[in-house]
């Protein structure tokens, strides 16, 4: 799957998706770091790429609808160290794949996975 790592995503975890296989770019790797969100999002659509981040701003489905978008995993953990969200998400993805998160937004916590659909 093409995705974007926002730059609040630790390099551990971008390691972790490119060893499943994954196509990855990042928001450093592009010189995107410290644009505005809606640069980064633009870019993100543009290239077809799902988007995950931890800026919770992406998490309003008024403006980031699910459907009309490649798809968009905000992570929002209390200690959202780079070993902790690495092992977070890599947790969640062996029981939801990313590929089924296309299209959605998903808010991925300590706790649960939630996941708006069109």
């Amino acid at each position: 799957m093409k995705i974007k790592a926002d730059e609040n995503i630790p390099f551990r975890l971008v390691t972790v998706l490119r060893n499943a296989g994954h196509d990855v770019h990042t928001v450093p790797d592009e010189g995107l770091t410290s644009r505005p969100d809606m640069d980064i999002w633009s870019a993100a659509r543009r290239e077809g790429r799902f988007l995950i981040t931890q800026d919770l701003d992406f998490s309003d489905m008024r403006q980031f609808r699910p459907g009309t978008h490649p798809g968009l995993l905000v992570v929002r953990l209390r200690a959202p160290g780079a070993v902790a969200l690495a092992a977070r998400v890599s947790a969640a993805l062996k029981t939801t794949s990313i590929e089924s998160l296309a299209g959605c937004l998903a808010v991925l916590t300590e706790r649960k996975l939630r996941i708006k659909r069109a």
